[in-house]
């Protein structure tokens, strides 16, 4: 059961992948950048989803280190690796609409 859910996720992933790639590869033919209505809503959406996995990825690291001091060291390097993927998106995303 959990490996078929690991499957279906790196499908899903693998899918995304092949739409968004081409997408960012596109250049518009009079020069200008993006339209801004999509660009800013695209940015809100990143910049909002991405709040919300911080959020949560805090709380599971500070939940984890509560239920195994020990392992905190661990926990708190890989929390903070993820938050910087996390930011790094929102990122290139304020990049893609500048």
């Amino acid at each position: 059961e959990r490996k078929q859910m690991k499957i279906k996720m790196l499908v899903i992933l693998a899918v995304m992948f092949l739409f968004v790639v081409p997408t960012f590869a596109q250049t518009s033919g009079s020069g200008s950048s993006a339209p801004l209505v999509p660009s800013v809503v695209g940015l809100g959406l990143a910049a909002g989803l991405a709040a919300m996995g911080q959020g949560k990825a805090v709380a599971s690291a500070a939940e984890g280190i509560a239920r195994n001091p020990g392992a905190g060291g661990a926990i708190r390097t890989l929390a903070l690796i993820g938050l910087a993927f996390m930011e790094s998106l929102v990122l290139f995303t304020f990049l893609k609409t500048n």
